[in-house]
């Protein structure tokens, strides 16, 4: 069988990497409780993490793993094809040269981690709200707001999905919430 190469953004490996180790991780919470005992809260969903080592050959070995190097200072994620896992968007977190650079001969590693999309537009600065109500547009007359009642498992992220709406608007809709990273099942959301 034969596999396709491997591609970051521009960057084509000219073969494959020798290995591959897929993660599956799960951000979750710990929560300290009185007298004794934790609660756990899932903080959104799971993400997986692609590592993997290879070796650059052959003349101008040393100058590919520069070419890689380069395409990790590249900031943001890209999408990254696998030859055997599906293609998906992923930031590219680290890059080693894992023993001395010979000049025909290069081992390295390298680590990706799965963009799951859930924060498309990136994170936003909140302007300052002015308490004096000086000046300024008025508000507009605010909708009639919709009630979530937090089921187990539920996150402020999860809901904000669910309803469309952005996770700042949600967290701004509730005061009440002290950290925005702990809500209990039973609670109510607003949903703006």
């Amino acid at each position: 069988m034969r596999l396709t190469p491997m591609r970051f953004k521009e960057f084509t490996w000219p073969h494959n990497p020798e290995t591959y180790t897929v993660e599956h991780r799960r951000r979750v919470a710990v929560h300290q409780v009185p007298f004794g005992g934790c609660v756990m809260q899932e903080l959104g969903g799971s993400y997986r993490v692609l590592k993997g080592e290879g070796v650059f050959t052959g003349e101008g070995a040393y100058q590919r793993f520069r070419e890689l190097e380069e395409v990790f200072r590249d900031q943001g994620p890209g999408l990254l094809v696998h030859p055997v896992w599906q293609t998906e968007r992923a930031y590219f977190t680290a890059l080693e040269a894992a023993e001395e650079p010979l000049p025909d001969f290069v081992r390295y590693r390298f680590e990706f981690w799965e963009d799951c999309g859930g924060y498309d537009g990136g994170l936003t600065a909140l302007a300052a709200e002015s308490g004096n109500g000086g000046g300024g547009a008025s508000a507009p007359a605010p909708q009639a707001a919709r009630v979530h009642t937090v089921g187990k498992g539920d996150t402020l992220w999860g809901i904000a999905r669910r309803y469309g709406v952005e996770l700042a608007a949600l967290i701004r809709a509730n005061p009440q919430i002290k950290n925005p990273n702990l809500i209990y099942p039973g609670g109510t959301v607003r949903v703006p």
